[in-house]
């Protein structure tokens, strides 16, 4: 809005300011109420520096936040089209933005999905309950689906792109000393004691790593455990969730 276009890291910290050919998206294009914005959900692939979307939020100050999941995705790709947003970068337009592939969860579009080429490193699967209104956060309404096939990041892995003897888990840290996930309700996987906390100036809130050992991980009564966590230390703001319990249990058993 106001003639310039702002991207942001999720916990809000500005990663691009530039022009772009989104309505009121630079000065050149500002048509009706400069304070008519619109809101994108996107991932940056800086090798092409495309802005890839996910998601459409708002478009010129029209709220998407209450219409389902399959009219947003529609509205977005008729849309765009309205705009020279996908053009390639120009002056006035420093990214180009892109609709990211969606298909149908039939047989013939999860083999299209799975299987099929895009111009940026594949990550994974996202599925969306299609008549679901937009919700941040942790939501059982999205979910992704990972595997060696569909995505390079499956699990953690070293500098060198070997896969470590431990794998990592984020918590967050909770009133009581529990170290919890990110699901509602959340998932207790430890604690901590109230010595350790203050020694380590830790506080509620607090989003921690911990390195895990495979000997450490079992099943009881078909539900995951961890022995033991490793602190490996407290997460910037960079991270604003912690893990939720199926992250943590697919990284676990696919390890």
């Amino acid at each position: 809005s106001n003639g310039i276009t702002i991207s942001r890291l999720r916990n809000g910290t500005i990663l691009h300011r530039f022009p772009s050919a989104l309505p009121n998206g630079s000065k050149k294009g500002l048509s009706g109420p400069a304070s008519s914005y619109s809101i994108l959900d996107c991932i940056f692939h800086e090798p092409d520096e495309t802005y890839y979307i996910v998601d459409m939020i708002c478009w010129r100050g029209y709220s998407l936040y209450d219409c389902t999941a399959e009219f947003r995705f529609f509205w977005v790709n008729s849309k765009l089209t309205e705009t020279s947003a996908g053009d390639p970068p120009s002056t006035y337009h420093r990214y180009r933005f892109s609709v990211v592939p969606m298909y149908e969860s039939t047989l013939e579009g999860l083999q299209a999905a799975y299987s099929g080429s895009t111009p940026y490193v594949k990550d994974g699967l996202l599925f969306y309950n299609k008549h679901a209104h937009f919700q941040a956060g942790i939501t059982p309404l999205t979910l992704v689906w990972k595997d060696n096939t569909c995505s390079q990041y499956l699990i953690d892995t070293d500098s060198e792109g070997q896969v470590p003897t431990e794998q990592h888990v984020v918590l967050e840290l909770q009133e009581d000393g529990k170290l919890v996930t990110s699901d509602d309700p959340p998932i207790a996987f430890g604690s901590l004691d109230n010595e350790f906390i203050q020694k380590s100036n830790l506080r509620p809130g607090n989003l921690l790593r911990f390195s895990v050992r495979d000997e450490s991980v079992k099943l009881v009564d078909g539900k995951m455990e961890i022995g033991q966590l490793q602190l490996a230390g407290k997460l910037n703001r960079s991270r604003t969730f912690a893990d939720s319990h199926s992250k943590v249990s697919d990284d676990m058993t696919m390890h």
